[in-house]
């Protein structure tokens, strides 16, 4: 895959763009799928885009999660959006994502507007994938070109979503096997973790690791210390008071998508223990060295980040490719 690093204006900001060349990778997506069929659909999500961020900065985030989600369960088919009816069981409810996934409304809305303007032609996933980049760039991250052609799967996988997606207290070698077995490497891996940088994380999925090991990894700096204070008044010892109270994961520029989350832990405050296991885990060799290059590199942040997201966005449901469809609704397949 050959990278082209050229520099875009975004509303007069000079930020990196990175356009990877596909055309030698055999997959059914191009750059100008809807160059005929609906030529305005990146500038309507861009602009709508642009809307709800400017409302909330968390709203990036929120959709940055909801395409990781999507993609990792069976492929980056819109899964992760459909309702659970009488006959499909979806991936709502599944651990990972109840009480925590948010984004759907956003993604309802845009939806609603596309439709509007070229009906039954975008599909979900499409529109979730492109949403997920321009989230990334609205909060300063990089730009990067998104390959598009998906179609919606009619089915979901509560399975897979309960078994697939790593979790926030798993060990650092499963966390591995996880992105391996979607394709994707150690180095992707640490650096599509990197969007934690503009992240938010509900008490009871920290709660172990700022009554655990947090002392250890900070080596009892006083500072951290403070830090720590803090957390602790936010998220309770005792299970199940304060379950859904958040916090940032970044502490220091929390609605900034830059590379100060690496440097969180380096400093060994990271906020998930899978976050901090990629600098301290005794089996993070490989992991520390990237951590480390990224704390010290933003633009090899950046561009990494844009290419294992373009990696990750290309995570295909070869079902659905043939029998998929593009749904007029994206909480329920087509009647």
């Amino acid at each position: 895959m050959k990278l082209l690093l050229v520099i875009c204006i975004v509303h007069a900001i000079f930020i990196p763009c990175f356009s990877f060349d596909v055309s030698g990778m055999d997959l059914p997506l191009t750059l100008d799928y809807y160059k005929s069929t609906c030529p305005t659909v990146f500038d309507v999500i861009r602009k709508e885009m642009e809307c709800i961020v400017k409302e909330d900065p968390r709203n990036a985030a929120i959709i940055i999660r909801l395409h990781f989600h999507d993609c990792f369960v069976q492929g980056c088919d819109g899964s992760v959006l459909l309702d659970e009816t009488e006959s499909l069981k979806g991936e709502k409810k599944a651990s990972p994502n109840i009480n925590s996934l948010k984004g759907y409304k956003i993604i309802d809305r845009i939806k609603n507007i596309i439709e509007s303007e070229c009906p039954g032609v975008v599909s979900c996933a499409d529109l979730l994938t492109i949403s997920a980049r321009d989230a990334t760039i609205l909060v300063g991250g990089p730009y990067w070109d998104v390959p598009v052609g998906r179609k919606d799967s009619k089915t979901a996988s509560y399975a897979l979503a309960t078994t697939n997606l790593p979790t926030p207290d798993e060990g650092l070698i499963s966390i591995i096997a996880k992105f391996y077995y979607q394709g994707l490497s150690v180095e992707d891996m640490v650096a599509l973790i990197g969007a934690h940088t503009i992240g938010m994380a509900q008490c009871r999925n920290f709660r172990s690791r700022i009554y655990g090991d947090f002392r250890v990894t900070t080596a009892l700096n006083p500072v951290s210390a403070t830090y720590l204070a803090r957390l602790q008044e936010i998220c309770p010892e005792s299970s199940g008071e304060g379950d859904r109270n958040v916090t940032a994961m970044d502490n220091v520029t929390p609605n900034l998508f830059d590379n100060s989350i690496y440097h969180t832990l380096l400093r060994g405050e990271g906020l998930l223990s899978s976050d901090q296991a990629m600098y301290t885990s005794m089996f993070g060799i490989q992991t520390r060295r990237i951590v480390s290059k990224y704390a010290e590199n933003p633009v090899a942040f950046f561009e990494q980040f844009s290419k294992s997201m373009v990696k990750m966005g290309n995570i295909l449901n070869s079902k659905s490719l043939v029998d998929g469809e593009v749904r007029r609704n994206c909480r329920f397949v087509n009647t």
